[in-house]
């Protein structure tokens, strides 16, 4: 099924600094909550895409780019690498579930799910299609590449500096790729430095509106927010739930689960309905020591939930929250 909608621009270099501080937003986060936001520090890239260019494509095609006018992108994470790299307006069609400035102002938006076909892709006009998951686009980039349509995939399952030198290398942008990728590699690094020897770790359950089809879920441990809660020095309770992706967890399994803390992003806070609406998408949460306590985290999505050039900077501000976490528990 693939649907269409209407309306473009462009960001920039978005790094650095991360702090741990109350978020700055039109809504205020309910009493107790916490805001964990990395404050990046934005530096415009002007560098136009140096083409042609053999992208090695992760089903290991090699696949030739002429032309980026009008990229199909399959999720934020490539469309993030893309706004930091000064591409955001060559966005042309995105996920109407996309939460990137450049995703959300793409002149076509689209419903993507393992049924998706060739036909419905092509009759979106792309010069480009670029995938993030093997899993959903594999097939489909081969088809279209039989079509003609030139069709990258950089799976979504890899550190962001290795998906960030991936994306740039398909618009020739090897050198501003391999900055960008060393900037987020030290902030990633920090972030493991600060998470490393923390006694106390923080249980931490991840939960989404957006994950499963819509339904309620709990991240897995494949999901960008794993890999995040991870590297910071938590503990995600997916992974021990042994589930993949975003999967439903019972009222007993989250009980079970005994997470210290609820994490989640801005865009999914909106979508339950806010503070009545997490607690009732979640009955027995309230049963949990993070309910007990009131303690839910609050990010924003291209920090916590996409695996790109933010990574790093949502990585620091979360070590530094468990950090204060382990402070105040002893």
């Amino acid at each position: 099924m693939l649907t269409l909608k209407r309306f473009s621009p462009a960001l920039g270099l978005a790094l650095l600094a991360a702090v741990f501080s109350p978020l700055a937003s039109a809504q205020p986060l309910p009493a107790n909550w916490q805001a964990v936001a990395g404050t990046p520090t934005i530096k415009a890239i002007k560098a136009a895409p140096r083409l042609p260019t053999s992208a090695v494509s992760d089903d290991g095609a090699t696949v030739r780019v002429t032309d980026v006018a009008r990229v199909i992108a399959g999720g934020d994470d490539v469309i993030d690498i893309m706004e930091t790299l000064g591409l955001g307006d060559r966005v042309f069609a995105a996920p109407d579930s996309a939460v990137t400035e450049a995703g959300r102002k793409a002149p076509r938006h689209f419903l993507f799910n393992r049924t998706t076909g060739a036909e419905g892709v092509l009759s979106l006009d792309g010069t480009l299609f670029l995938g993030n998951s093997l899993r959903r686009h594999g097939k489909l980039s081969e088809t279209l590449r039989a079509t003609a349509l030139p069709a990258v995939v950089v799976d979504d399952l890899q550190p962001a500096p290795q998906k960030i030198r991936k994306v740039a290398a398909v618009f020739g942008l090897a050198a501003e790729g391999e900055t960008l990728a060393k900037t987020v590699q030290q902030q990633l690094d920090e972030a493991a430095a600060i998470g490393k020897p923390l006694t106390k770790r923080a249980r931490v359950i991840h939960v989404s509106a957006t994950g499963g089809g819509g339904r309620p879920t709990v991240g897995g441990k494949d999901t960008a927010a794993a890999q995040l809660i991870r590297l910071a020095g938590g503990i995600n309770i997916g992974d021990a739930a042994n589930t993949g992706d975003y999967t439903a967890l019972s009222n007993e399994g989250v009980v079970a689960a005994m997470p210290d803390v609820v994490l989640i992003t801005r865009s999914d806070l909106e979508l339950f309905g806010g503070e009545a609406g997490l607690w009732r998408s979640y009955p027995t949460l309230k049963q949990t020591p993070a309910g007990a306590a009131n303690r839910v985290w609050v990010m924003p999505d291209q920090q916590l939930k996409i695996v790109g050039s933010q990574s790093g900077t949502g990585a620091i501000a979360l070590a530094q929250a468990f950090k204060a976490f382990a402070a105040n528990a002893k």
